[in-house]
């Protein structure tokens, strides 16, 4: 009996060797991702790889510019507390799917179309807004900062809220009675109650930075 002939392999193309790569770097992390191993992953030799990127900082940059692409952006005209405001958690959501991203993103020095047209949305909301470009300047550093730092120390945290009161408990459970008494009060009336979540911190935080943003705004 004769052997069906093997399904033809989809066509190598710079989009696929992008999306292979950001599921690498999710799998392993970005300091384990080797054109090697990426070869290997689409079943190519390492060298067919460079009809498509340049280099590795090429696939670093496409990489990046492919996790922006994720990020949601509200229609242009959108107020711009509600934009900045869903823009900030749609790109929390994204950078925590992507954690090696985000000491990247602003890093690299040849940013693709979609983070290109990113920031333009960005500072182009804040300056429809009535921001000044020094104004506009110093939103985007003090929200995106804002957003980095949560996600970076958000990923160093326990998965769920059911670790992260382990994690409380063990520590609580070292201290002698009378010994961090504030420490104690905020983990067992806070971290410790059912409905904690350390992720709905970043609303908390993200209100804040708009408020102030908006003060400045009017005053």
């Amino acid at each position: 009996m004769t052997e069906p002939d093997p399904a033809p392999r989809a066509r190598l193309t710079r989009d696929r060797v992008l999306q292979a790569a950001v599921e690498l770097a999710d799998a392993s992390g970005i300091d384990s991702l080797t054109m090697r191993k990426l070869g290997v992953e689409l079943g190519v030799e390492a060298m067919s790889l460079y009809n498509h990127v340049a280099n590795k900082s090429d696939l670093l940059d496409g990489m990046i510019d492919a996790v922006v692409g994720q990020i949601e952006l509200p229609p242009t005209g959108t107020a711009w507390r509600t934009a900045m405001d869903l823009r900030a958690h749609s790109l929390r959501r994204v950078l925590t799917r992507h954690p090696w991203a985000t000491v990247l993103m602003d890093s690299r020095a040849s940013p693709g179309p979609a983070t290109l047209h990113h920031h333009e949305y960005v500072v182009g909301t804040l300056r429809d807004a009535g921001f000044s470009i020094e104004f506009a300047a110093h939103a985007f550093s003090l929200m995106d900062s804002y957003i980095y730092g949560f996600v970076l120390q958000q990923n160093n945290l326990p998965p769920d809220a059911a670790a992260t009161a382990e994690l409380a408990r063990q520590i609580t459970a070292k201290f002698a009675s009378g010994d961090y008494p504030h420490l104690t009060e905020m983990a067992v009336e806070y971290v410790l109650q059912p409905d904690y979540s350390y992720a709905a911190e970043f609303a908390f935080g993200l209100d804040l930075i708009l408020d102030g943003l908006e003060r400045s705004l009017r005053s």
